[in-house]
């Protein structure tokens, strides 16, 4: 009788109940970031159509992030179906882009304080997803290979 793989393994073990509510939560928080980068994409170019200043600062911080919530929520939904390679993606991005944001959007005097507020609380949002990807039982189901 042949022994299982680590890919079957993994796999296995990616399908648990636990598992599974874990990365559909990890989900939810990763839509709510991405609605909000999408709420201050929308009101940037409302905003530029009305003729109002918009910084290429304020352009290039949307745009980051709104592409990192649609590149996030891409690699969760790969890593839930057992790609160690995504999920150690998702461990960095949930770690680092909340801070990266925080510390940014605090800068004095860079951008409006509606920009602020609504930049951080999507990074606020996604700061969850840091600790349920790094609990020791999501940990497991993506074992180092060897």
């Amino acid at each position: 009788m042949a022994t299982p793989n680590r890919t079957t393994a993994t796999t296995d073990h990616v399908t648990r109940p636990d598992t599974r509510r874990a990365f559909d939560t990890v989900k939810k928080l990763v839509m709510v970031y991405g609605a909000f980068s999408v709420a201050v994409l929308v009101v940037v170019v409302v905003l530029s159509v009305m003729g109002r200043e918009v910084t290429s600062f304020m352009w290039g911080r949307t745009g980051g992030m709104f592409a990192s919530a649609v590149v996030t929520y891409w690699l969760t939904v790969v890593a839930s179906r057992g790609a160690r390679w995504a999920y150690i993606r998702v461990r960095i991005i949930a770690l680092v882009v909340p801070i990266a944001v925080i510390a940014i959007d605090s800068i004095p005097g860079a951008l409006p304080l509606w920009f602020v507020v609504l930049q951080i609380a999507g990074a606020l949002a996604l700061a969850p997803t840091a600790f349920i990807v790094n609990r020791p039982e999501l940990r497991a189901a993506f074992p180092k290979a060897r």
